[in-house]
């Protein structure tokens, strides 16, 4: 699986309150995905393009566990999330729901916003097509990756019990 798009930075302790504010979680996700990021980029949706990517400081996703956080970022077209370290619920949720979660510091120090990257999910490349720079990332287990290849887990599992 390889993902093109564009980097949106963001810093450390980033929560699943500024992700997605609680205010907006009883709204359709075609709704609340318009208010992604609104406490500390109000404009933010309005920027992105499908298949953006967001570069991430460390604890992205801190907070209450909120699925509507992951949900949230898929829904406005967001990739992948690259970043120095996530809240573990968090982690786990994105997984779950296929959206990419990876761990590289040096991609995270090394990629300002705006730079195109290019990720490819299987082997554990990132490349900043930007600034022709090559990170390299621990790729993921073969059942998670499966999961995300799958879209998720209850995609995974519906396909693995050979359910429609």
């Amino acid at each position: 699986m390889i993902l093109e798009g564009k980097v949106w930075k963001f810093g450390d302790e980033i929560n699943t309150d500024i992700i997605i504010p609680s205010r907006y979680c009883q709204l359709s996700p075609e709704e609340y995905k318009k208010h992604i990021m609104e406490p500390i980029r109000p404009d933010f949706y309005g920027m992105i393009k499908k298949g953006d990517f967001i570069f991430a400081g460390n604890g992205f996703g801190m907070g209450s566990s909120r699925g509507h956080a992951v949900l949230s970022l898929q829904e406005a077209g967001i990739r992948a999330i690259v970043g120095k370290s996530f809240a573990r619920i968090f982690y786990r949720s994105s997984i779950n729901e296929g959206l990419p979660v990876i761990e590289c510091l040096e991609a995270y120090d090394k990629t300002d916003e705006g730079d195109l990257v290019k990720i490819d999910i299987s082997s554990g490349i990132i490349e900043n097509k930007t600034k022709a720079l090559e990170f390299r990332f621990q790729p993921f287990p073969d059942l998670v990756l499966k999961i995300i290849l799958a879209g998720g887990g209850v995609n995974y599992f519906k396909k693995q019990s050979g359910e429609k």
